[in-house]
């Protein structure tokens, strides 16, 4: 992959203060890719982050949104754009959990897992297909999934529910705007080792590691280095692919 395909051009990746997010938004920057990334609470932490992809010698654009909001999300591109000429790529990772068995489960909890997983990801895409389609050089859309959304978790039909969701909008969304050069893929992502994946029983952790054929836990730096292969030119045949990054989980 030619690393400097990405300079020049700008990305808007959704939850990207910490965990995957964060790698995303790093190793793009490090390609010399423009980012704008949203957060829900910590203004430290964004502002933190934003000196440090400034540092990388690229421009950077925080500010705070709920991605379940329509209309926030779509200020939020607007801003982008406005700030950066244009829109090259939308990386849809803010996701939460609220895990569960469903009945014990709360409707609230039910209705903030879709609502930020599945319709966060909804709302930046339709803000952002309309600047993307100016770019003569196409582009790209990830969705960050989940192997829950795949094969389903014990305790997770919400979350389950919602990353099933997101493969469905990837391959429905694919089809619509394949004709403006605009690819959309999603990550399936197994255990990764993750703030949200350290708060998992041990129990369980250690039965679903036991599970995975590779023997261990994801890392956030290679997820990043999928999401930015998933995006770049080298990537531009593959579209409404759902590309499962498991260490063999879900075979």
């Amino acid at each position: 992959m030619n690393d400097k395909q990405f300079e020049g051009r700008s990305a808007i990746i959704t939850g990207g203060t910490r965990g995957i997010g964060k790698a995303i938004v790093l190793e793009l920057a490090k390609n010399g890719c423009n980012i704008a990334f949203n957060y829900s609470k910590s203004a430290e932490e964004a502002e933190k982050l934003k000196g440090e992809v400034e540092a990388l010698g690229v421009k950077a654009f925080a500010a705070q949104c709920d991605v379940a909001n329509t209309e926030a999300s779509a200020d939020f591109v607007k801003q982008t754009v406005a700030e950066f000429g244009s829109l090259s790529y939308l990386v849809n990772n803010a996701g939460i959990t609220r895990d569960q068995l469903i009945l014990r489960m709360k409707e609230e909890d039910w209705d903030a897992v879709i609502d930020t997983n599945l319709k966060g990801a909804w709302n930046f895409s339709k803000a952002a297909i309309r600047p993307m389609m100016k770019n003569e050089n196409g582009a790209s859309i990830l969705n960050i999934a989940s192997i829950s959304g795949v094969v389903g978790m014990l305790g997770q039909s919400n979350y389950s529910a919602s990353k099933a969701g997101m493969i469905g909008l990837t391959k429905s969304l694919a089809k619509e705007v394949a004709s403006r050069k605009i690819t959309v893929n999603a990550l399936a992502l197994g255990l990764i080792e993750t703030e949200m994946a350290s708060e998992m029983n041990a129990e369980y952790r250690e039965k679903i590691l036991a599970s995975i054929p590779l023997g261990r836990l994801g890392n956030v730096q290679e997820v990043a280095e999928i999401a930015c292969f998933m995006l770049s030119d080298s990537a531009r045949y593959l579209t409404g692919q759902v590309v499962q990054p498991d260490g063999g989980l879900a075979m």
